[in-house]
This record gives structure tokens, sequence and C-alpha cells, in this order.
């Protein structure tokens, strides 16, 4: 088991001023930190890459379907290709930083709605851009995890079952699902049931709290959701995504309208030390 922290709690775009909150992270004792990839080449990761190789820190990916022209569920065979050559950056920049997962709702662009649920080309479009993405991800050692969201922020992809079934149409070892506490607390009828009957196909998790703050300090019951991992066998990354108010643009989008935590400490060292001491108690 891999502790991570998701570094889009204090910023969109890694930099080196952020280098001081990474060496936080790895002092309280987290394997690693996922890089948000929303903007920037491939030479600017690798550089992060180097300097979190020579710390000894591992790393994950994530990055979103931008829209503008890309879009994986598109009717429009060039809006599908534009996605593909998205993703295809994404696993480059994945890549670049010596991970071994690029992840995140990388299927349709996020706030956009058709007044309906998933049509049955749709998916079969994404699976063929995503199963693409998928070939081309495998040499380079890394496997895809497409994240289901709730109804609020996309209707393509919304329940683990969806996911699965989408993952069994891209048909590739190398490409899974991120299961996510936030998202499936409000689409689930229970979220460690979906867990047993999808562990076949979940390559990701996301630690996050009902509200996106403190894990722990809200009402979702994580001991259960690591009974559940450990019970079905889930040996990947566990890591926590959380929110504030501080850079504008992510409050807008994530919605976060006040503040959620009176530190920042109070969210990765709570956080460490409910995934660490839980994974160890589950049984």
């Amino acid at each position: 088991m891999k502790l991570g922290f998701n570094l889009l709690l204090w910023t969109s775009h890694v930099t080196d001023a952020d280098w001081p909150t990474i060496e936080k992270l790895q002092a309280t004792g987290y394997d690693g930190v996922e890089i948000p990839m929303f903007e920037g080449d491939v030479a600017h990761y690798e550089k992060l890459g180097k300097r979190l190789a020579a710390a000894g820190i591992k790393s994950t990916g994530i990055g979103v379907m931008p829209g503008g022209g890309k879009n994986a569920i598109s009717a429009d065979k060039a809006e599908r290709a534009a996605a593909l050559e998205h993703l295809k950056w994404l696993i480059n920049c994945t890549a670049a930083i010596g991970g071994d997962i690029a992840a995140g709702p990388f299927h349709q662009p996020l706030g956009e709605f058709s007044g309906a649920g998933p049509t049955v080309d749709e998916i079969a479009r994404c699976a063929e851009v995503h199963r693409a993405a998928a070939d081309y991800a495998a040499p380079l050692g890394i496997t895809l995890a497409v994240e289901p969201l709730n109804r609020f922020e996309c209707y393509f992809l919304n329940s683990a079952a969806q996911a699965a079934n989408l993952v069994k149409q891209v048909g590739a070892s190398n490409y899974g699902y991120l299961y996510d506490t936030f998202h499936f607390n409000i689409e689930e009828d229970s979220i460690t049931a979906v867990i047993p009957e999808t562990i076949k196909q979940i390559t990701h998790v996301h630690i996050s709290e009902n509200n996106r703050g403190v894990p722990g300090a809200g009402h979702i019951d994580f001991q259960s959701v690591f009974n559940a991992l450990k019970q079905s066998g889930y040996d990947g990354w566990m890591t926590i995504e959380a929110f504030g108010a501080a850079l504008p643009g992510l409050a807008a989008a994530t919605k976060i309208w006040r503040p959620l935590f009176a530190r920042y400490e109070d969210v990765y060292q709570h956080g460490h030390t409910l995934m660490r001491t839980g994974w160890d108690r589950a049984r």
C-alpha cells in the first residue's frame, strides 16, 4: 500500500515554489504526491521528476479532459483525435515525473451536460479513444485510472458500475477506474459494496471526505472502506484529495465557498494518521 497526497490542495501547477510543501508531506510519512497536470510542457515535468527521484518521492499524475475541441465522447472525429493527443500529453508528463498512474476524469469536459445519461454511441467512442491511450501508455509503464464524478459535475460517468463496464469495453490490462469516496458517497447506495464488486477494475483510490475537507472529520466511514479494500486484495495507491478556498479558480470549480479547515497541517497530518492506522487495523 502506498499513501499519497494530491497537491491540488495548494496549487493547480506544481513549481519549485511548492517544494517545501512536498518536503512536509514526505516528512509526515507519505510515500508520494499526486501532481496536477493542467498546463506546461513535458520538459517542466522532467525537471520536477528528477527532483522527486533525488528525494526518493514517488508520484502519480492527474488531469482532466479540458474541452475546447478536446472531448473523448464527442461525435466529432476531430475532437476525439484531439482528446487522444491530450491524453498522450498527460501520459508523457506522468512518465516524465516517474509516475505509474495517470488518473482523472479524462472522459468528458467538466460541467457539460446533455440533459440525459450517456448514450451507447458515446460509451463506444470513449472506449475507442481510451483504448488507444492505454496502448500508448503501456510501453511507458503507465496505468490509466479514469475517474467517475458525481452527477452534478458530469453526466457520462457517475457510478462504479458504469466505470467497471467502460473498463471492460476498453479491455486493456493497464486501464482501470479511480474509486473516489467523495463522489461515491453521493452516487452509490453503499460505498463499500462496490469495492468487491468492481475490484478487478479499480486501479487507483482517492480518499476524500464528504465535504472535501479534513479526512475523518466528516461522516464517511473510512474504516469500512479500508476493510473492503484490504479484503478485496487492493494494494495500490490511496491518495488524499482535499480542497480549500485559497485558489479562486479551483475553489470555483470545486464549489468551495467557505473554510473547511483551520490549518493545512490538519488535513495532511490527520489524513496520514487516518489512512496508516486505518489500513493497519483493516481486516
